[in-house]
């Protein structure tokens, strides 16, 4: 399986310079820094930023025994122009981000059982995955708003409005990453009762002047939906600089795609005599918004010796079904006749298609970070044309951004072309995880092996499982594979009691709840609830934020 995108035999889309610029998915912006795109967040045709050229990790097999701030600093450079970032101020950011976790490795990585591994994520401030690239994404903002604000005072400084969505973990994490910076407002919206109990509590009860939660009925689609409906309007976007935290945002990928590397390190430690340098491991990925397994993706581009990334869906299986079918539709079909309806496997769905689930995180009709991979395999299908490289670049984002209007407009787009959605079983697998089948798997791995999973990487557990009994049944041999933990299952405790609740001996304050969260229910809460118009939202967003500037005298 080749790292570059391959055409008339040479390798397309990899660089080795640091002078990185960027561009959009959807054709309309290009040649942009590293700042623009993560102060901007989405592009202004709505499409994702994309490097225009992927860098190649020449020598990540030195990398091998750096710690994790330092193996940060040698990835996330490539992506950055050191005249952008000076690299002293680049690894001070990376160090204050990661002085957080309470992990000394950051990302440990654990055996699980004979050839699946943990790699735990969830040890950062919200005891979730998206801290490892909030933490960072929130001194990025700060270091360039600093930068900009030299010499300016009052309402002529560059205030940042960080709008964004969230399932659940990224709410908090954000919050936690831009709390009580200079210049910044920060407005998280979450899909009112859809987010569990611990996840709403560490977002409300957040009480610094310049975090803002907003309640909206809905989902988490609409909330998305909304946010980028704001980054869309002119009126809003003429009087407040609009900022992104969700993993739209370039700078989530780029970091999350640091802990690829560090997992192949520590597996290479932890089994040496049953892994080597060089050899190929696969990763198994709980999958929402696609934005955790597509940092995998571009780890992979880069250099790193990765056979299969497995996407591990709940019972929304946009994802799962595309892998399957080649078509990207929001709400299933079942049979050559039917017509679309709000039940699966016994599964009821909301009006709005979108599935309650006992991994709520994952919870979402269309993933957004997806646009992201349907432009690579866009341009590797333009590639086989033989025709120039900005050629097939404008030929990308055509294709893009009509796949993207039919999902706006009809509901869904495909089939792909056949060489497409080939493409991308290369690189990719994907199961379908439903709710028993997530119980069932906490329920045993506590059994066997004592360890405590919250619902979403369960879902990732089981479906390493499925590849690996797939693997020996094909191939009579299976690779190492490292299932990714996105949370502490204290954030998800119904779902765990569910499944555990009948175990002998097994109390869940004493084996799973954190100090950090004892008392949360108790603490004063700050949220606003708003209907789901992005309209509305507008407005709420303009109040608080002049409320925000009235208490710092601006």
């Amino acid at each position: 399986m080749s790292n570059g995108v391959v055409a008339n035999g040479a390798s397309v889309g990899q660089t080795h310079t640091t002078s990185q610029r960027y561009l959009s998915t959807r054709g309309e912006d290009s040649g942009l820094s590293f700042e623009e795109v993560v102060l901007k967040g989405l592009a202004t045709d709505g499409g994702l930023y994309i490097p225009e050229a992927i860098p190649s990790a020449d020598n990540w097999e030195s990398w091998k025994d750096l710690p994790f701030t330092d193996l940060a600093f040698n990835i996330i450079s490539l992506f950055i122009s050191p005249s952008e970032i000076p690299s002293e101020d680049l690894k001070d950011i990376i160090n204050r981000s990661y002085a957080t976790f309470r992990a000394e490795e950051v990302t440990p990585l654990v055996n699980l059982q004979g050839d699946i591994h943990l790699l735990e994520l969830f040890h950062g401030p919200t005891f979730a995955f998206k801290d490892v690239a909030l933490q960072f994404l929130g001194n990025l903002f700060e270091y360039f708003l600093v930068r900009k604000n030299k010499g300016r005072t009052g309402r002529d400084r560059y205030h940042l409005t960080v709008v964004g969505a969230t399932s659940g973990d990224t709410g908090s994490a954000a919050i936690y990453g831009l709390r009580g910076k200079k210049d910044v407002s920060v407005f998280m919206l979450h899909p009112k009762g859809r987010v569990s109990p611990v996840q709403e509590q560490q977002m409300t009860t957040v009480l610094d002047a310049n975090v803002h939660n907003l309640a909206v009925t809905g989902n988490f689609d609409n909330c998305q939906d909304i946010v980028k409906a704001l980054f869309a309007d002119p009126e809003i976007n003429s009087t407040h600089k609009l900022g992104a935290v969700n993993s739209i945002n370039w700078a989530r990928i780029l970091a999350q795609t640091v802990y690829y590397f560090h997992a192949y390190f520590s597996l290479l430690r932890q089994q040496p005599s049953t892994f080597k340098l060089g050899d190929k491991v696969r990763f198994a990925v709980p999958s929402g918004n696609f934005g955790d397994i597509l940092a995998g993706y571009f780890a992979f581009r880069m250099g790193l010796p990765v056979d299969k990334l497995v996407i591990a869906t709940n019972e929304n299986d946009i994802l799962d079904r595309f892998f399957k079918t080649g078509r990207y539709e929001k709400k299933p079909t079942y049979g050559p006749n039917a017509e679309g309806g709000l039940e699966q496997d016994g599964v009821k769905a909301h009006e709005d298609g979108v599935k309650e689930t006992l991994s709520p995180a994952m919870d979402i009709l269309v993933s957004s970070n997806f646009e992201r991979l349907l432009w690579f395999l866009a341009y590797q299908f333009a590639s086989s044309a033989g025709m120039d490289d900005e050629w097939n670049k404008k030929q990308a984002g055509q294709e893009v951004s009509s796949w993207l209007s039919d999902l706006k407009n009809k509901g869904g787009f495909g089939p792909v072309y056949k060489d497409v959605l080939e493409a991308a079983r290369k690189n990719f697998e994907s199961e379908r995880v439903s709710d028993q089948e997530t119980l069932d798997t906490i329920k045993s791995i506590y059994k066997e092996v004592g360890y405590v999973l919250d619902p979403h990487s369960a879902v990732g557990v089981e479906a390493a499982r499925r590849t690996q009994k797939r693997a020996l049944a094909e191939e009579g041999a299976a690779k190492h594979i490292i299932s990714l933990s996105t949370a502490h299952p204290a954030k998800f405790a119904g779902a765990v009691e569910l499944a555990l609740e009948e175990e002998p001996g097994f109390n869940f304050q004493e084996k799973v709840l954190p100090p950090e969260f004892i008392g949360l229910d108790k603490k004063e809460k700050r949220v606003s609830d708003v209907a789901n118009d992005w309209k509305a939202v507008r407005e709420v967003v303009r109040q608080q934020v002049e409320e925000e500037f009235k208490v710092f005298g601006y």
